[in-house]
């Protein structure tokens, strides 16, 4: 829609879900919750899982903004306006996101152009792991325009990142701006030097009797942030509510169109002279997808480091042949 057009009912919204595991599931339910689609569409090859999950949530339809969920095969995303992929081997404990790469970019290969035939003029929004990689997969093998083919990047880490803050400066979240950059994954970066608390920059704030953080509580928190998941996935098998909140965010920026910042995984060229790579940075993101990244303000130690987690992804695509 023309931002200058004005309309008193938002446009009819449709999204679909490849994959009804922990994730794709609980996506739905976050998704329900905010009132972000009038239609749901689950997919997975266990058909019955998808079936089951949808049943399971329509009858939680009167709880809700009204919405319509069912179950299909991957054809069934035809109406989508947004496709969300989370289909994919899951993460074992003690295995990296990069280490699944081989298997889903298989996987992908089979998938996306089944996807991108029956729905055209969808966005997909890549939520399966490693997500940069297989962001730039999806690109590359559904020959998309990169407007419409991004991923979740680290929305979720840098979520993990402020929250983490917010509880060792004893603030509140709302009150935290700080991203996470680069993969998802082990080489991802905090952006200390452009992080603020209420508008006050990291290294200057404090409270009394509360100083700003030392260099051992910056380890603490990046720690927990970077080490989060896995400790995830060895208590309880899955990361699930946390990532199905940052992606029903990502969704609630599309449907809306609000052109927030957010870090979603997008393929970047001639960015801080790096370029034909996925990996997260700060990004508006609309009713057109993702727009134009955000020149971002970082020390050299984390330019380095970004350009680093570049070059890790940018090996991993051509290692498998993308």
């Amino acid at each position: 829609m023309d931002r200058t057009e004005v309309s008193s009912t938002p446009p009819a919204t449709s999204v679909a879900i490849v994959g009804a595991g922990a994730v794709g599931s609980t996506i739905a339910y976050a998704a329900m919750l905010k009132g972000l689609a009038h239609k749901i569409v689950l997919t997975d090859v266990n058909a019955s899982k998808a079936e089951a999950e949808a049943k399971d949530l329509m009858h939680g339809s009167m709880f809700v903004p009204s919405v319509e969920v069912t179950a299909g095969p991957l054809d069934a995303c035809g109406e989508a306006g947004i496709v969300v992929i989370t289909a994919g081997a899951k993460q074992k404990p003690g295995q990296t996101r990069l280490q699944l790469a081989g298997a889903n970019v298989a996987i992908f290969r089979d998938m996306i152009p089944r996807i991108a035939a029956c729905a055209p003029h969808a966005m997909m929004l890549i939520v399966s792991n490693p997500v940069d990689v297989l962001t730039y997969a999806a690109l590359k093998i559904s020959g998309l325009p990169a407007s419409r083919v991004f991923g979740s990047g680290t929305v979720l880490d840098t979520s993990r990142f402020r929250a983490l803050l917010a509880a060792e400066l004893d603030v509140a979240v709302a009150n935290v701006h700080a991203y996470v950059i680069g993969e998802h994954g082990d080489s991802e970066v905090p952006s200390w030097s452009c992080a603020q608390i209420a508008n006050i920059p990291l290294d200057a704030f404090s409270t009394p009797g509360r100083g700003p953080l030392s260099e051992a509580e910056r380890e603490k928190v990046f720690h927990g942030v970077r080490d989060a998941a896995a400790e995830v996935i060895a208590a309880k098998g899955a990361t699930n509510w946390a990532v199905g909140l940052a992606v029903s965010r990502i969704l609630e920026a599309v449907q809306r169109d609000e052109n927030a910042v957010l870090t979603v995984s997008r393929l970047l060229e001639r960015f801080h002279g790096f370029d034909d790579v996925c990996l997260a940075v700060p990004s508006l993101v609309g009713s057109g997808g993702v727009g134009p990244a955000l020149p971002v303000e970082l020390s050299d130690e984390e330019l380095g480091a970004l350009r680093r987690s570049a070059a890790i992804l940018k090996d991993a695509t051509r290692g498998l042949g993308l």
